[in-house]
């Protein structure tokens, strides 16, 4: 009777184990069970994505606003169309706002980074509303064409 006891506890804490692992998992994937709740999209049309993935962070001064939704390709000047899935409580950027994007670290995943623009009723200057293009984009620096640009100019110069 003792042994079926100490079975059961066992396998209660197995499984309470491995519920929290998958609730870790969740977490650190920021995948979370009930979502990130309302949301509004923008688009943004840049050169060159570089690395840029489906679900990489879009963030303002180090803070998360959204996430990327969609890469692809605009069918007339071949260029790649990024749609920012931008939480609704983040719903004041202006048109002067800018996107680049940049890179967690020296090699690390790239992520969008805002740059909130300013508001200013005298220049016409108002509120991105939803389904509205960034303007103003920066593209990726791709590591390689950095390396060659330097091996390059030191070729020139000898």
């Amino acid at each position: 009777m003792v042994s079926k006891k100490i079975e059961l506890l066992v396998g209660l804490f197995v499984a309470i184990g491995i519920a929290a692992i998958l609730m870790l998992a969740l977490k650190v994937a920021n995948a979370g069970i009930a979502g990130n709740g309302e949301t509004y999209q923008l688009y943004a049309k840049f050169d060159n994505i570089g690395g840029l993935k489906v679900r990489s962070p879009i963030k303002v001064g180090g803070v998360v606003v959204g996430r990327v939704e969609n890469i692809k390709l605009d069918q007339e000047d071949y260029m790649p169309i990024v749609t920012l899935e931008i939480y609704s409580n983040y719903d004041n950027f202006s048109e002067a706002t800018s996107v680049s994007i940049l890179t967690a670290g020296l090699l690390g995943e790239q992520y969008l980074g805002l740059d909130p623009g300013f508001l200013d009723e005298e220049l016409d200057i108002g509120v991105l509303q939803p389904g509205d293009f960034i303007e103003d984009t920066k593209p990726a620096l791709v590591l390689e064409e950095l390396i060659g640009q330097f091996l390059f100019s030191q070729d020139s110069e000898d």
